[in-house]
């Protein structure tokens, strides 16, 4: 068996697409309230050269979508009274539909502190305390885009995903709590397992989709998986140049060759999950433009 490889940056392509055809929709509207460019804030608090890179990403493609794109680039000395205060002054910018502070933050800040300051309408991560609990309520929320690109790759594969068997490796806040709350409420049954998880092999062996999420390079190997299963691997991990078969390569939670040979398809680690995350997060502006003006959010699946 060889595995299909699910085409991320495809998917990706797709929705920034269908975005930027409602992002022109919405600058010719007649509307009462006028036209509406959808805007969206990302703060980079210090120089860390992946954020660096995320951040100009995310700036490329918010202006290639039609969208209003504003950066705000502080200093790694930054306090958290300062930053709050930037926060605040977005959230009462009728410019600024969706609001990103990009992660991490220095050792100085109290990162929760900062993200349940964003407007709950304007957290484009999903990750307010808000948002969070409508999520795991089943209520309308602003979904964190990771997991919402690995639903939305999984639903254009699968269409129903109802009694499908889920594992989701991984308890994050950011991936693996949500992206189970995201399979739960598409009718799957899910399984979450983590590192204190007895017998991680066994309760993998059981999913038909096995969401891969621990940040650890190559931890689930072939015989980890289902034979026809599909895999998610959500993993991004640079391996040192020194390491076997590194030279700074990219890989993924999950060992892609050896698990293409049992699996029915998989995600791809460079061009997998990654490329969906930003276009997720600007069709969660979108989306929390379009509410924050009154009208209906377009369904982009």
């Amino acid at each position: 068996m060889t595995a299909e490889i699910i085409d991320g940056k495809a998917f990706a392509a797709s929705l920034r697409t269908k975005v930027a055809a409602q992002v022109s929709l919405l600058a010719a509207d007649s509307h009462p309230d006028g036209a509406l460019q959808p805007g969206l804030a990302v703060v980079l608090v210090g120089e860390d050269p992946a954020s660096q890179v995320y951040v100009r990403n995310k700036a490329r493609q918010t202006q290639e979508v039609g969208m209003r794109s504003f950066e705000h680039r502080l200093e790694a000395t930054t306090g958290q009274a300062e930053l709050l205060s930037l926060v605040e002054r977005l959230n009462r910018d009728p410019a600024v539909h969706g609001i990103l502070v990009q992660l991490p933050l220095p050792a100085q800040i109290d990162a929760a502190a900062v993200i349940n300051a964003i407007d709950p309408a304007k957290d484009v991560d999903g990750f307010h305390i808000l948002n969070a609990g409508r999520l795991a309520t089943g209520q309308d929320a602003l979904v964190p885009c990771t997991p919402l690109g690995c639903l939305m790759m999984l639903q254009a594969r699968f269409g129903d995903l109802s009694g499908q068997h889920a594992v989701v490796l991984g308890r994050s806040n950011i991936v693996g709590k949500p992206m189970a709350q995201l399979l739960l409420a598409a009718n799957c049954t899910v399984t979450v397992a983590h590192s204190r998880s007895r017998d991680l092999p066994a309760i993998c062996r059981e999913a038909d989709i096995l969401v891969a999420a621990v940040g650890r390079p190559r931890m689930v190997a072939a015989d980890w998986i289902k034979p026809g299963a599909t895999v998610i691997d959500v993993g991004i991990n640079r391996l040192e140049p020194e390491a076997p078969g590194g030279k700074g390569w990219l890989v993924g939670d999950v060992d892609f060759e050896a698990a293409s040979r049992v699996a029915a398809a998989i995600t791809p680690v460079p061009g997998g999950v990654g490329p969906m995350t930003i276009a997720c997060l600007l069709a969660n502006t979108l989306t929390a433009a379009c509410r924050a003006s009154g009208r209906a959010a377009p369904d982009l699946q």
